[in-house]
């Protein structure tokens, strides 16, 4: 993760590398909305009339696949009234919060589904304009230049290809060379 500009030389591998991406991170949705069901049944037992328990087990429920929009709103509306438990859970050391408990986990589970989520529907927002790219005809005589912010694709600029890859390549490597000076350090 971080901030990269990648050059795709058409759609389709752009599409590739975005499927690649989208695929990757439902995945990871997948595996951490498994882990904390597991941890919300394993809770259920000493924590099933805990206020934070039945939170996050309601917004649990509402994990059952990628969030759709109506999700999304519906977990950030409910999220506001967490921060008051957050307080008691959670403790500050330097940059970092600290927690031993089983809602600390909970809760971090949960946040890291609602990250991974708002992502996935980023990508696949993405997707859906290179596939109206497709259907404008963009193709063959154009790269992609593509702005990617913590794996999600942000920006795009389209150049006209000037020639060929080797042709690029070759002009690219030659503006980044530097010429080498000789020097005859023995004074003759």
């Amino acid at each position: 993760m971080g901030t990269e500009i990648r050059t795709f030389t058409a759609l389709k591998e752009m599409n590739e590398y975005i499927s690649e991406q989208l695929d990757q991170y439902k995945l990871l949705y997948e595996d951490y909305s498994q882990w904390l069901g597991a941890l919300l049944r394993s809770c259920e037992e000493n924590h099933k009339n805990d206020e934070w328990y039945q939170k996050l087990a309601a917004l649990q429920k509402n994990l059952r696949g990628p969030p759709k929009k109506t999700a999304e709103k519906k977990a950030s509306g409910k999220k506001g009234g967490k921060s008051k438990n957050e307080a008691s859970v959670w403790i500050q050391s330097g940059e970092i919060l600290l927690s031993s408990t089983e809602q600390g986990q909970a809760e971090m589970l949960f946040e890291a589904i609602e990250k991974i989520g708002e992502k996935i529907q980023s990508i696949e927002k993405f997707r859906a304009a290179i596939q109206q790219l497709e259907r404008l005809g963009l193709g063959k005589n154009v790269n992609y230049m593509v702005y990617i912010e913590d794996d999600i694709p942000k920006k795009m600029v389209l150049r006209a290809k000037s020639g060929t890859l080797a042709n690029e390549v070759f002009k690219f490597t030659a503006e980044l060379s530097v010429p080498v000076a000789f020097f005859d350090f023995t004074n003759k």
